[in-house]
């Protein structure tokens, strides 16, 4: 049995486990009665218009950010075809010198209208992100800003796109997670995100060992 397999297999058995966690989540909550605000996550059809949208934002990137840029990858489901997805898009912007984030790409991107959110600085100190909004708030694209010689960050996040584009099956697997997760209601995107890790870290780990 080959490691893909293995690991629709092991899926299905966490989704049995994460079914069981949300009915007792559902009786806890009934028995304190705490009023929780929370929130879905909309997954849709994979859409081919995905691919200009992001061809859209890299053009205006370039514009605001010229010479700042070493690279800029499409990343997350949006970028792989056939995958359900959040509709927003997820790109990958490599700087050549991360030193001038603060200085020079935060301002040139506020200054653009995009929102920068620093409330994970902390944690991940080599990143910046931004967020591009429509006028209702809707959110349109995720903006990852690193360092392009941040090979554990860049690298991760390539292999596992092009590892779930050229692996049906592990792709498969992965939106039934997704639609599986978004069924569930999230205190916020991080809490949805974090439900996907284990699953995303054990396909970066077959990716990788694919590369060697």
């Amino acid at each position: 049995m080959n490691a893909s397999k293995l690991l629709i297999i092991n899926l299905n058995i966490n989704l049995r486990v994460l079914k069981c966690c949300e009915v007792l989540k559902c009786l806890t909550c009934k028995i304190t009665r705490k009023p929780v605000t929370r929130m879905k996550i909309h997954i849709v059809p994979y859409n081919p218009e995905w691919r200009n949208m992001y061809d859209k934002e890299v053009a205006r990137l370039r514009q605001i950010l010229g010479n700042e840029i070493a690279d800029i990858q499409h990343i997350g489901s949006t970028s792989v075809a056939q995958l359900a997805a959040k509709p927003i898009i997820d790109i990958m912007l490599g700087l050549r010198d991360f030193g001038r984030a603060d200085t020079v790409v935060v301002p040139a991107m506020q200054a653009a209208g995009f929102v920068y959110i620093d409330k994970w600085n902390d944690v991940l100190p080599l990143r910046r992100f931004f967020v591009k909004e429509d006028k209702k708030g809707t959110r349109l694209a995720h903006i990852h800003t690193v360092g392009i010689d941040n090979r554990e960050w860049w690298d991760r996040h390539i292999q596992f796109r092009d590892y779930l584009r050229t692996h049906p099956e592990t792709r498969k697997a992965y939106e039934t997670l997704k639609h599986h997760l978004a069924q569930r209601e999230w205190k916020d995107g991080s809490e949805y995100a974090d439900a996907k890790t284990e699953f995303i870290r054990k396909v970066e780990k077959l990716a990788k060992e694919r590369e060697v």
